[in-house]
């Protein structure tokens, strides 16, 4: 069975979990075989705080907009589920992987680390690693790998994850799936392309000859490109 991989992204009420900050959005989608796929986990939570005014700006989401949504330990059970063995691609992952954590042990006791379920890639590592010194944000990185088709008013933590497995796509080489014959299967193939090697027995050839006017013509032309360029054209040397 193939790994699966799920690219995760969290919207919070602010920066700083050690400040009693909360995640307000948890977007997460499957890939398959290095595509996005339908399967995805999405949820809005109540936080039990104020968002910060900072972050409301950042994500577009309002207090008003989360009151009747769930808290976070009606959504723990379903999202541990959902996570449960994968390899997780984050970007900037510390940063969602201490908000989700702190967010699970607040809940109870029994829910484990994330690290101690799933297996945790940082993306913004890879980037940094391919593009030294450069800047390196979700933004950035759709920019270089032209991205687009989103609409970037507000993020969010559905679409950045959108955004993200494509971008994960390209950043780490693009479709790599490929399908291996077997000794066997190579012998077979070897042997079929013996037989149907083709010959030039049989085969009839249109011969084109240039007349004298196409001969001229191409000369002119062989002349032109020498004294506009200062170089020998490669035909020259072989007429």
């Amino acid at each position: 069975m193939s790994k699966r991989f799920i690219i995760l992204d969290t919207e919070t009420t602010g920066l700083e979990v050690t400040k009693g900050h909360k995640i307000i959005e948890i977007g997460a989608v499957v890939l398959n075989d290095r595509k996005k796929s339908s399967d995805h986990f999405h949820a809005y939570i109540n936080p039990g705080r104020l968002i910060d005014e900072e972050a409301s700006k950042v994500h577009g989401i309002t207090n008003a907009d989360l009151e009747n949504e769930p808290m976070f330990a009606e959504i723990a059970d379903d999202f541990v589920e959902f996570i449960q063995g994968s390899t997780l691609i984050i970007h900037n992952a510390p940063f969602d992987v201490g908000f989700l954590n702190s967010e699970l042990k607040a809940v109870s006791a029994k829910y484990p680390n994330l690290e101690d379920i799933c297996q945790i890639e940082d993306s913004l590592v890879i980037a940094r690693n391919k593009f030294p010194g450069q800047r390196n944000s979700l933004d950035a990185l759709a920019n270089r790998f032209e991205v687009s088709g989103y609409d970037r008013s507000f993020h969010g933590a559905l679409l950045d994850a959108n955004i993200l497995a494509d971008v994960y796509i390209y950043l780490t080489g693009g479709q790599s799936k490929f399908e291996f014959s077997s000794d066997n299967n190579v012998a077979k193939e070897a042997k079929s392309s013996e037989k149907s090697t083709l010959t030039l027995e049989g085969l009839k050839f249109t011969s084109i000859k240039a007349n004298k006017s196409d001969v001229i013509a191409h000369k002119k032309r062989l002349k032109e490109i020498k004294e506009k360029n200062n170089v020998e054209t490669i035909w020259n040397n072989y007429s």
